[in-house]
Order: C-alpha cells, then structure tokens, then sequence
C-alpha cells in the first residue's frame, strides 16, 4: 500500500468518524423506513421511470411495479407481480404475459393490457427510453384481451425475459397526454407499486408513501419510504453511525467496529458476492491519440498489468471484495462456466506485474519522446487522460486512485475524474470519456454480463452504460445471439467457452475484483430483512435490483 493510499482512505474515514459525532438524532416516524436508494447534492423532483441519468432511484419498483421479479439468488426464479403468468409459443418467436386482474392505479383507474402495450410502444417511439435495447429484438407488442399481451421476437432469444420485464409499465391515460416522454419529470406520479403519494418533498428530503389501490396491500407492513439527501459515503455513515438510517448499501471501511461497533444489537450487513468491477477504455475515445494507444492491445495488456487488484481489495475495498484476475472479467462468481483456456492463454496479462508492463510497452514503441516524463504514442503524440469514477463512491474513488498510480509509475499520463455520478452514467453512455471504472450485472447465469458488456447492441446513447467500451466484435455477438437461442446447456458452455476467448484474447475490459453486494440495516424498528439466514433474494436497495421489492414486502415493524 502507497503511503499516497493510505492516507486517501485514512482521511475519509476520519472524516466520517468526525460526522457521526457531530450529527444530531432524528425521530423516525412510525412505520416509515428511511432508506438511502441513491446519493446525491439535492433532490430534484423526477419519477420518470425511464429516466435512469437524473430520475429518482425510489421509481423502479416502488412506485412503479414490474410485471415479473426474476429471482437472480435462487436461479432466476419467477415472482409474479404485475403479471401472473407468462408463456413461450411453441416456436419460441413469441410471448405472452397473462396480467393480472382487479389491479388499479393510484388514482383508482383500472390496469389493464393497454397500459402495457403502450409501455412498450412508448420505447419504439422514443429510443432515448429504451435503455436496454429490447426495440432491436421484437417487432411488435399487441393486445390480445384485456389481461393478455402478446410479444413477438425477431429471433429466438431464451433470455430475452428478463429485459421484458425490466421495461417500466405506465398508465396510458396519464402519460399519452404527455409532450414529451424523454424530458417529462413525472411531478405529480400516477402508480401500480406500493409507495406511490409523495406527501413530502423538499431539497433535502422526500418521502413516498401507501397507494392507496395497492393491489397486494395486505402484505405491507411499511407505510412510507423517507429518503434523506445525503450526498456521498461518509455522510451515509454518519447518518447510519447515528442510527438514523433503516436500509443502505455504502462502503464502509472496518464495518464491524464503525457500523456495527455502534450498536451491536440492531447494526448488521450483509454481504453476497455481486457482479464484476473492471476499468473501461474507450476504444472510439474522442481524443485521436487516446485512442491510438486504446485500440493497441498491448497498450491494454499493459494498462491491465498495472493494476495491483490486492491493493484495491485490500485497501479500497477492506477485504470485501474478491480480485478478479479472470482475463473474460467473468469472476468467481460464475468460476463454474470459466474456461481454463483462456486463463492458461491470457491470464498472465491480468495479474499486476509493473516490470512486465514496462517491458511491453517498451517493446511497442511507448517511449517519453519529448523528455516531459510520460510515455507518448510511438508516433510521437501525448497520451494523456483522466479515469472517470462518481464522486462519493468513496471505495471506487480509492481504488482508481491506486489504478491510476500504477499508470502512473510505469509512465502513462492519467489521473482521477470525479464527477457525479448522473454525469458518469451520462458520459458512459455517450461515449464521452477515455478510461473510467465500470460495475456489471451478475444474473442468473453469465450471459446477462456478457450481453450487456460486449454485445454492439447496447452500444451507444440508446443503449446501456455497461457497454461503454465500444469494442465491436460481430463474432463474439454471434456467440452471444446464439447463447440466447438455445436451452441446450452443453451447447451453451461451448458458446461461452469461445465467447471468453474472444474477450480474453482482445483485453477488451480490465477486470480487478468482484464487488460485494453493498448492503446494511438497522433492524430497531423493523423486521424480516433479508441475511444469510434468511438468504430470499438479493438485498441491494439500489435501483438495478427488482428484489429489493420483495425485499420491502417483508419487512413489518417491530412489535
């Protein structure tokens, strides 16, 4: 560990130490769970549920339900929600959603199969919406009655439900009148989920309560979902130390003396391993020299061999993640599909190793050629670029800061980019960046990380921020089209086994470790939350995490 490193993670949690003791106690109200779903400077009132740059984090689920909860712990499992059932045609070219009955919206209308086809047809007409593509592999979304809904697929895709279900369901009869879908901040929401009157909402707090339709009413136990402004790790832990939170998900450095240590009967975490955590170069960067030395592969390889991953383990992460020297990214997490080819052929180029690193780029023409201390291109012009990292993901920040010296002591001009993290999620999106630090999905098997990390569909501003590399390789989209086109398992693992080549061979991410699931609560006023004892679902409040609604569904307060 730097001293450099040190001192960086020192001082946050100094600082955070320094918080909690300052802070002042608030009386929560009763049956109101105040959660931390999202980070952020202010509040600003948008519950679009399309919206995933600057809407709420408290949308998805909450106000708005899903029609199906896949159950990603327990192998994908259904949870039906807004939907009751759903079914492939014998061909597999098409779906259909069996809705379920007697649900209304909060102001009392009824839903129905309009709502959702509308939902869908509301994607196709604005693609700025569809963040997961689904518009590039159907082709029509109808109304069959009036609780069934027929989707018809271009090609055979067995995963494609999981994307389905993701799309956001609205009410037709308030959203048809709306101008414009994109820009549209939702004020004054119309829901199907359980928490959706906003009887609160200022800069600095807001709390969503009962629908007062709910469906599935009789099994909440919670009122109210209170959402303090907190803008950034240290003051979570603050808040958290002070017993003021009910449920997050931060780093928190030494959880069980700082957290825990507070108040041992009722501050517990919980942490299942996640998805990966790797650092994208954009391969389509805007600057041109940047990306000459980005479409190298030994310039990746290198980059890849700087990264010292026990010391973002160690010291970012506090131990609690896992390194991830898997040259695919694919992790211990699915280490059961892993192919122990690639690791044989690649590995070497993913384990931190400064010497060789120097070596290679020496090899290939990286030299200072103007005497100012950095390495340029072999043509002679800069290399020089910033990591993108949101501000306040204290444990993210820590951890680009000990990629970025590792860059930096085998000559490559780069430094830290803390933005917010809207804006990253923007850039990323846009293709707006050179290098920044980039989280994955895990899912019920392997193919939803590859699908949305590699696959060129999701490339681009109507695609998703996991793609952001840019890298296309319509091989490896083949394979993974073809994964999706089959129920064979044994077909399956040879279409992953190639598709791991592929990404090994390219470096085309940098893999450093697997993060844990962020995840903690205070259990003084509510029980029923998901742990290793009660292992249900995945625990995550954050909004890529359907199950967190299972999750509140559990929850009653403490008799």
């Amino acid at each position: 560990m730097t001293i450099k490193t040190r001192t960086l993670v020192k001082t946050a949690l100094a600082s955070a130490l320094a918080a909690s003791l300052s802070l002042p106690a608030q009386a929560a109200e009763p049956n109101t769970l105040t959660i931390v779903a999202q980070q952020a400077t202010t509040w600003v009132k948008n519950f679009n549920p399309f919206n995933v740059v600057s809407g709420l984090h408290t949308t998805r689920h909450f106000m708005f339900e899903p029609l199906v909860v896949f159950n990603d712990m327990k192998g994908g499992t259904p949870h039906f929600r807004l939907a009751t059932d759903y079914q492939y045609s014998d061909d597999l070219k098409s779906l259909t959603f069996t809705l379920r009955q007697g649900v209304k919206w909060s102001d009392g209308e009824a839903f129905n199969a309009d709502d959702v086809v509308y939902s869908f047809n509301l994607l196709n007409q604005h693609q700025e919406l569809d963040e997961l593509a689904v518009w590039s592999k159907i082709s029509k979304v109808e109304k069959l009655n009036d609780h069934q809904v027929k989707v018809s697929i271009n090609q055979v895709d067995t995963n494609l439900i999981y994307d389905l279900v993701l799309v956001p369901i609205v009410p037709e009869h308030q959203w048809k009148n709306v101008e414009d879908p994109v820009s549209f901040t939702n004020a004054e929401p119309v829901g199907s989920g359980p928490f959706t009157e906003v009887e609160r909402f200022t800069a600095q707090v807001y709390t969503q309560c009962r629908n007062p339709h709910y469906w599935d009413a009789d099994n909440l136990g919670v009122d109210c979902l209170r959402m303090p402004q907190l803008a950034n790790n240290d003051q979570v832990l603050a808040a958290a130390v002070a017993g003021q939170l009910d449920w997050f998900g931060s780093f928190i450095p030494d959880v069980d003396k700082i957290y825990v240590g507070a108040n041992p009967d009722h501050h517990k975490y919980w942490y299942p391993p996640s998805g990966t955590v790797a650092f994208n170069i954009n391969f389509e960067s805007p600057n041109p020299n940047n990306r000459m030395a980005f479409q190298d592969v030994n310039f990746r390889r290198a980059f890849s061999m700087a990264m010292d991953r026990q010391a973002m383990v160690d010291v970012a992460g506090y131990g609690y993640p896992t390194v991830n020297e898997y040259p695919s990214g694919l992790g211990a997490t699915f280490h059961s599909w892993n192919n122990p080819d690639v690791d044989a052929k690649y590995g070497q180029f993913n384990k931190f190793n400064l010497d060789e690193a120097k070596k290679l780029l020496d090899q290939s023409g990286y030299l200072d050629k103007d005497g100012d201390g950095f390495r340029d291109n072999p043509d002679g012009s800069p290399i020089e670029f910033s990591v993108l990292v949101p501000n306040g993901w204290t444990d993210w920040v820590n951890t680009v800061q000990i990629g970025v010296e590792g860059l930096q002591a085998m000559g490559i001009n780069a430094k830290v980019s803390t933005p917010e993290a809207p804006v990253w999620t923007d850039k990323l999106k846009n293709g707006d960046f050179d290098a920044a630090l980039q989280g994955y999905f895990a899912g019920a098997n392997p193919h939803k990380y590859f699908e949305t990390a590699f696959h060129s569909r999701n490339m681009g501003p109507v695609g998703n921020r996991f793609a952001a590399n840019r890298f296309i390789d319509i091989d490896l989209d083949r394979l993974l089209d073809a994964f999706a086109s089959t129920a064979d398992d044994a077909k399956r693992r040879e279409l992953l086994n190639q598709a791991q080549e592929r990404v090994g061979a390219n470096q085309t991410i940098i893999p450093v470790f697997n993060n844990p699931s962020w995840y903690q609560y205070n259990d003084a006023r509510f029980v029923g939350w998901f742990n290793a004892e009660n292992a249900q679902a995945k625990p995550q409040l954050h909004p890529d995490t359907p199950e967190r609604l299972l999750h509140v569904l559990n929850l009653r307060p403490r008799s």
